[in-house]
């Protein structure tokens, strides 16, 4: 069983999701819009139905909230990223809060190296983890 986050934007997937492909040095694996699936033609049509980025075996998922339904932002959760060193905890974390809010600057913790938090330029809130060893 695998764990995937799935994240809906108001209108901005497609840009966010390239910014994430670069930042995590991913690759976009699925870019699906709403105006090439049978009934929703009348959709705008730059807004994305499903997309898929793949970072080394985690996948991070999303789309655009439907028209018909009130978008209320994303809320309640973050997306927690463990890194192998403090100096790819740094770089992740200075190309994410591009535009953004830091919340906690990176900073040695008792459990991590390094660890941060931030929401990006999109609304997504983001934990950065270097953990120390046996954490």
């Amino acid at each position: 069983m695998k764990i995937n986050p799935y994240l809906t934007f108001d209108g901005t997937c497609e840009q966010a999701m390239r910014f994430y492909a670069e930042a995590l040095r991913g690759e976009l694996g699925m870019l699906m819009r709403f105006r090439d699936s049978p009934g929703c033609e009348e959709l705008p049509p730059d807004l994305i139905m499903h997309a898929r980025l793949n970072v080394g075996d985690e996948v991070l998922m999303a789309s655009d909230n439907h028209p018909a339904f009130p978008y209320e932002g994303i809320k309640g959760c973050s997306i927690s990223l463990n890194v192998d060193s403090p100096e790819e905890a740094q770089r992740v974390f200075d190309v994410l809060a591009g535009g953004g809010k830091v919340e906690m600057p990176l900073a040695e913790t008792f459990w991590a190296r390094s660890f941060g938090m931030l929401k990006d330029q999109f609304g997504v809130a983001w934990m950065i983890n270097c953990a120390k060893p046996g954490f």
